[in-house]
């Protein structure tokens, strides 16, 4: 496995940001998406984006929009595996996977998950503090193309939280510190916008 395509999930429905796309939020100018586009396109040999409802609001990133093959809003887990049944349809072997509301992920987020994977090929990442905690960071995963099926029949059964699943797989964990501030801060409301610019200023 060379080359891994990346998936952006943005299917959620930002409840606590007041509705609508996270990802389409500005945030030093830029669209939050836009800021996980530039991060995670070096890293990938392609990328597509997990969405629902109407993709032409997205049109123009240029991507293949994927939505949920499962109804009801099911969570981060429904986005991955759409994803994966993308990537089955182009011929690769697993994606990576990457939040649409979370600018400032690892560069190399993609190495390190290769360089972690369990057993099966899964790997999630996560953040480690320096009281030696450890935060799994269950949207950014290392998400094997050969498992979908078994995550098809795990969603259809109701499961919805991803550490159920992926520690059934034996997942790995690439950790990363969270100094001199967390990596996968991620933008839920308006404050966070005001954070993020301010993290955007202090590393220019």
């Amino acid at each position: 496995m060379t080359e891994i395509p990346g998936v952006i999930l943005a299917g959620g429905q930002a409840t606590r940001m007041g509705g609508g796309d996270k990802g389409l939020r500005l945030v030093g100018g830029r669209r939050l998406i836009d800021h996980v586009i530039a991060r995670l396109a070096p890293q990938c040999s392609m990328l597509a984006l997990n969405a629902n409802g109407d993709p032409a609001r997205f049109a123009d990133l240029g991507l293949p929009v994927l939505p949920d093959s499962l109804s009801g809003h099911p969570g981060p887990l429904a986005g991955v595996l759409a994803g994966l049944d993308w990537a089955a349809s182009v011929g690769a072997e697993a994606i990576v996977t990457a939040a649409a509301d979370t600018p400032f992920f690892p560069s190399n987020l993609v190495a390190k998950l290769r360089a972690a994977a369990g057993p099966s090929g899964l790997a999630l990442a996560a953040t480690h503090s320096g009281e030696g905690k450890l935060w799994r960071q269950p949207t950014f995963g290392l998400w094997p193309v050969a498992l979908r099926d078994d995550l098809r029949a795990a969603l259809e059964s109701g499961l919805r939280k991803i550490v159920l699943w992926t520690d059934q797989h034996e997942a790995g964990t690439a950790a990363f510190p969270d100094t001199p501030f967390d990596p996968f801060f991620n933008v839920n409301t308006p404050e966070d916008i005001a954070e993020a610019e301010t993290l955007l200023r202090a590393l220019a």
